[in-house]
């Protein structure tokens, strides 16, 4: 029988990298720029947060004498740091010098994998380990407490208040990005700044600094994507090439949710449960049935941007100004 209470947390543990990386992707596309760099991104969130929960696990004489709040905080400042320094080299190369945002995208992924690979390694390395994987446990622990009274409230408190911090944190990030984009002068400016940019610096508006600021807080929103994976989801193990292709369904969840963050919330989960419901689904010994639940997300992804370009409303589509670059000489 299909155990719902074993498969909806797991669901949405699976869904929250995802709902980070859609978020960053939406507040960056509003802007008017594609961020194809989306999954490199999170892959530099992640090695980024392992790099500082590595420096700080073994500055300790003992993993007892670790501070609950440095050990949270170094490798979340880190995990910002790296995704940061990633979106601003995006926005320097798509804004200020107007490289082709496709190609940047791209690249962007590719050096980001491999900048996680090779510092992933590193660490590996480091440690001596016979697996080619680093456990940072104490960080983990740390991570993925969940709340206190959940345990208390039978199934709901299963369902609704056993995740981590972070899951909280992309739920609220998600609902305060789609307040601004919808009900703040911020996010109308930055919405005009998307759809017309010229329009939008005829009335006064700093078409680069909006464009900057969405992409680089995107980047970081998901980058803490990555971060999560790693340290709740992952149990704190790094593993080269584990992130698999969650950051390309986070850039397929943008046009599925028609660039709407708080509906992401949802979307994250459904396609995070696609992501893992062969594993709660009975197939027996029947492995090509087995194969075929875990292309269920794909599919979905490719009947969505089949649906949603049959779409004719307009609120429904991405911004006008998306992935073509702002020249000012020819306003």
């Amino acid at each position: 029988m299909f155990d719902f209470l074993a498969f909806f947390p797991r669901a949405v543990a699976q869904g929250i990298p995802l709902l980070f990386g859609s978020t960053g992707e939406t507040l960056t596309e509003k802007s008017g720029h594609l961020n194809l760099g989306i999954p490199g991104i999170m892959y530099v969130g992640g090695i980024s947060g392992v790099i500082g929960a590595f420096l700080y696990e073994n500055s300790l004489p003992s993993k007892a004498d670790a501070n609950p709040f440095l050990i949270i905080l170094i490798p979340l400042l880190s995990c910002m740091l790296g995704s940061f320094l990633m979106g601003l080299i995006y926005s320097f190369l798509t804004i200020t010098l107007r490289a082709n945002q496709n190609v940047t995208g791209l690249a962007l992924t590719t050096f980001g994998i491999g900048f996680g690979n090779f510092f992933g390694g590193s660490l590996i390395k480091l440690t001596g380990s016979e697996v080619p994987s680093i456990a940072l446990s104490t960080t983990s622990i740390y991570y993925s407490k969940k709340l206190p009274f959940a345990d208390k409230l039978g199934w709901f408190g299963d369902l609704f208040l056993s995740y981590s911090f972070l899951a909280y944190v992309a739920v609220a990030i998600a609902l305060i990005v789609s307040f601004v984009l919808k009900r703040t002068r911020v996010g109308l400016h930055l919405r005009a700044v998307g759809e017309n940019p010229a329009t939008a610096d005829a009335a006064g508006i700093n078409v680069n600094r909006y464009k900057y600021v969405a992409t680089c807080f995107g980047a970081v929103i998901a980058g803490l994507g990555g971060l999560y994976y790693v340290m709740d989801y992952a149990s704190g193990v790094w593993s080269n090439d584990a992130f698999g292709d969650r950051g390309w369904l986070a850039i397929a969840l943008v046009i599925f949710t028609t660039w709407k963050p708080d509906v992401s919330i949802f979307a994250s989960i459904l396609f995070g449960g696609l992501y893992i419901i062969y594993l709660y689904l009975p197939t027996g010994m029947n492995l090509s049935l087995k194969e075929l639940y875990k292309m269920l997300p794909y599919v979905v992804t490719l009947l969505v941007l089949i649906i949603s370009s049959m779409k004719k409303k307009r609120e429904n589509q991405p911004p006008e100004g998306l992935g073509i670059p702002y020249f000012r000489e020819d306003r």
